[in-house]
């Protein structure tokens, strides 16, 4: 039987450039053998209207849920908006929280973040944290890696160039897949 770890990944920017998704896309590079991430598509999801909630959600939305509901953990990128995280993600957490069973329930998860600024994202993390509480996931608490001034850490193309934030993902990835063993053996 494999130990090999299964990872959905969630970026709240649907720029082309984005640094988040960027640095996804780094974790993916970086994962040990014995761990998969799969950065899931939530570009199409329409916003959220509860009356399609259940067995009348979207289509995309039922795949999404069992993606989540399949995988051992679950990694978050984000980058900051006005305090906190970007509409399309929350959008996206608002649809799967509706689906039954719940496929964010006990997921083990952890959380970057990438900004020009200074701070990289801190407040969106800490609120991301607390808008999951009310869907039972937990959050590795160390390390945390918040990406200050990205544009300055990736290169034109998206590649992740600095040694200490390749040091910090990789990091992330192997304490993620440690606390997902933990939590479920």
């Amino acid at each position: 039987m494999s130990d090999k770890r299964r990872i959905v990944a969630f970026s709240g920017s649907l720029r082309a450039d984005s640094y988040n998704t960027a640095a996804l896309r780094a974790a993916m590079a970086l994962a040990p053998k014995d761990c998969e991430i799969e950065l899931l598509d939530i570009s199409q999801l329409p916003l959220y209207n509860q009356e399609l909630d259940g067995d009348a959600a979207p289509s995309l939305v039922r795949e999404l849920a069992a993606k989540v509901a399949d995988a051992d953990a679950i990694l978050f990128a984000t980058p900051e908006y006005n305090y906190s995280i970007p509409g399309v993600l929350k959008n996206a957490i608002d649809w799967l929280s509706r689906q039954q069973p719940q496929p964010f329930a006990d997921k083990p998860a952890a959380i970057m973040s990438a900004s020009m600024g200074l701070l990289g994202g801190a407040r969106a993390q800490y609120h991301l944290r607390q808008i999951m509480i009310c869907l039972n996931v937990h959050f590795i608490n160390k390390p945390e890696v918040m990406i200050a001034h990205a544009h300055q850490k990736f290169d034109n193309a998206g590649q992740l160039q600095d040694a200490d934030t390749q040091e910090f993902i990789e990091l992330l990835i192997t304490s993620l897949m440690a606390w997902s063993r933990r939590l479920n053996p």
